[in-house]
């Protein structure tokens, strides 16, 4: 975490003060904001590494502020939203509004820099793959892959994907016709080893296939029952 530069969204300043002293003692520099304003312009006028965002802001709140980013080009950014709402529906909609990850309050200092640690890890590790495989392309059958412009095709034919389908699909076409269960899609595309007690796989898979087959009337997408899915398409 040393001389790392990390934009923590927080209102609640005994909180704040606590996160700031804590990664501060780690070697991380903290830049503070209390709202989306100030937190927009520290982020366009400094080099972040992460932002630790809350939810329950008292004008725009987290969820909308991590869409925006998102919207707004910050799609490698790692951001963790920490919120005292930390039921399974409502870490859904943390992930589905573009957060890598989520920390339900109260929670500890340790597994926050744990949390912190893993995902500037894991930013560091997707930046190197991405600059060794700079201008790679990934073919399979009719679907395609440029990971240097982030951008896919069926047949020819562009798909509009959200940053967490293109993930999806990257991964399926890396190993095409392997069969990825359900846990594992959800560690390596939402970073959370545990059940959240959701169908968020489900549905990213559905939303994936169904824009896949608007471009080709070839099934390229299976679900292997019992078991997850899998990329295959036959000849």
């Amino acid at each position: 975490m040393k001389g790392k530069q990390i934009l923590l969204i927080e209102d609640e300043k005994n909180v704040a003060d606590v996160i700031i002293q804590g990664l501060e003692e780690d070697g991380a520099s903290v830049l503070h904001a209390t709202n989306y304003e100030r937190a927009l312009r520290l982020l366009q006028t400094n080099k972040i590494d992460l932002v630790i965002l809350d939810v329950l802001l008292p004008e725009t709140n987290g969820l909308d502020i991590c869409k925006n980013f998102r919207n707004l080009g910050y799609i490698n950014l790692p951001i963790l939203m920490v919120t005292a709402l930390g039921g399974p529906e409502n870490v859904v909609l943390g992930l589905d509004s573009g957060a890598d990850d989520y920390l339900s309050k109260p929670f500890k200092l340790i597994e926050l820099k744990a949390r912190v640690r893993t995902l500037i890890r894991r930013n560091l590790e997707i930046a190197k793959q991405s600059q060794a495989t700079e201008k790679h392309r990934y073919i399979y059958k009719l679907i395609e892959i440029d990971d240097y412009k982030k951008v896919a095709f069926v047949n020819g034919q562009e798909l509009n994907l959200t940053a967490t389908e293109y993930r999806l699909l990257l991964l399926f076409i890396q190993s095409p016709q392997k069969v990825f269960q359900r846990s594992e899609l959800l560690d390596k595309i939402w970073g959370i080893n545990f059940d959240i007690g959701s169908n968020v796989v489900d549905v990213y898979v559905n939303y994936l296939r169904k824009k896949i087959e608007k471009a080709t009337p070839v099934k390229a997408i299976h679900t292997v029952i019992g078991m997850g899915y899998v990329l295959k398409i036959e000849n």
